[in-house]
């Protein structure tokens, strides 16, 4: 039988997609390798001090391009520190097979040691694939100033794509911008953060920070959200 290259690409994404889901759901996972420990944390921070300190304010960090989301531009590079600063890699990092890259926030003024989930990273990576073979994004209604909602049944799912929440029980939904890439819609956890406490925020201001600042995971690839005049999360205007 001749494969035509429409065929061939549906094949190729289809293998792609059976070996992710192979490697997201092994049962050699070992649970140590999901779970964000703030011992793990802890001892990292402290490895990053001692590093800072003895190198004279540098920090071990790999180079990545200046427009690169501010969640994942810091990770850290731990060839640097091991084993001269530590004995081992955490067993939930990416480089022991965990699902957690280590990265670093305000690396300005304090550096501070946080994980970025990478099962995110493998749903837009598996979004991404789909669109390359459309061509194209398949938008709904908008949600927000060019942000929408994605047409999944005409991108060829059978149902909407999530991502576990790293802040609750919820399943995050996946968003499309105008500029033609895919993020997570963490308004759900935002909007329980502002429910639950009061919190001095207001309007065009980003809000993240209160996921960022309260949690072990960073909101990765994500757009800003501010406040409306009822506090309630909503999109911040992007340039495309």
């Amino acid at each position: 039988m001749k494969l035509t290259i429409k065929k061939i690409r549906f094949l190729l994404f289809m293998s792609f997609v059976l070996l992710l889901s192979g490697c997201m759901n092994s049962p050699d996972k070992n649970p140590s390798q999901e779970i964000p420990y703030a011992d793990q944390l802890s001892t990292m921070q402290k490895v990053i001090d001692a590093y800072q300190e003895k190198s004279g304010g540098l920090l071990p960090i790999k180079t990545r391009d200046m427009e690169t989301d501010m969640y994942i531009k810091y990770p850290i590079e731990f060839s640097n520190i091991v084993p001269t600063y530590t004995g081992e890699i955490p067993s939930n990092a990416f480089e022991m097979g965990g699902i957690y890259q280590y990265v670093l926030m305000d690396v300005e003024t304090n550096p501070t040691v946080k994980l970025v989930d990478l099962r995110v990273a493998e749903r837009i990576r598996e979004l991404n694939v789909r669109k390359n073979i459309n061509g194209y994004v398949p938008f709904k209604d908008p949600i927000g100033e060019n942000v929408f909602l994605i047409d999944f049944e005409k991108m060829g799912f059978k149902e909407p794509l999530t991502v576990p929440s790293p802040y609750s029980d919820v399943q995050l939904p996946v968003v499309v911008g105008g500029d033609g890439h895919f993020y997570i819609d963490y308004s759900v956890d935002l909007n329980r953060m502002l429910m639950e406490k009061q919190h001095d925020v207001k309007e065009g201001e980003d809000i993240r920070f209160l996921l960022a600042d309260n949690y072990p995971v960073l909101p990765a690839y994500s757009l800003p959200y501010t406040v409306n005049n009822q506090n309630e999360p909503v999109f911040m205007k992007i340039s495309k």
